[in-house]
């Protein structure tokens, strides 16, 4: 498994990543309700997977920790385009490893030119094509 930190749940907002059942995730919705007479404020978070789009719900404390994941933004340089594939170099480790183009990219992407990819968990994605 990828690299994660911690960070308490009642500081979370929308737009963050979380890890939810291994996945990492963006939060889209935090309401907390009010703790009772002895009990802790709870904060149930609905996140979207980032690479599987499924929604993900979960209640907990909010003084309790959730695990972050932690985004490695690498360049890479495209080798070759086989329809919505393209294989690619790391520009720093010269691994070489497939990567789906996003639906926002097609056809723009060419042998040679250097694109930005995210690695997080175990799951690689390609965000934007780099700019010299």
């Amino acid at each position: 498994m990828g690299e994660v930190k911690h960070k308490s749940v009642g500081s979370l907002q929308k737009g963050n990543y979380v890890v939810i059942d291994g996945v990492a995730s963006i939060v889209t919705d935090v309401a907390t309700s009010r703790p009772g007479k002895h009990g802790h404020a709870k904060v149930n978070m609905t996140a979207v997977g980032m690479f599987d789009n499924k929604k993900r719900n979960v209640v907990m404390p909010g003084h309790d920790d959730i695990e972050v994941p932690v985004i490695d933004k690498r360049n890479a340089q495209v080798l070759s385009v086989n329809g919505d594939m393209c294989n690619v170099m790391d520009s720093e480790t010269f691994e070489t490893f497939d990567l789906k183009i996003p639906d926002e990219l097609k056809g723009q992407i060419l042998g040679g030119m250097t694109i930005v990819y995210w690695s997080v968990l175990n799951d690689r994605v390609m965000k934007q094509i780099k700019v010299e």
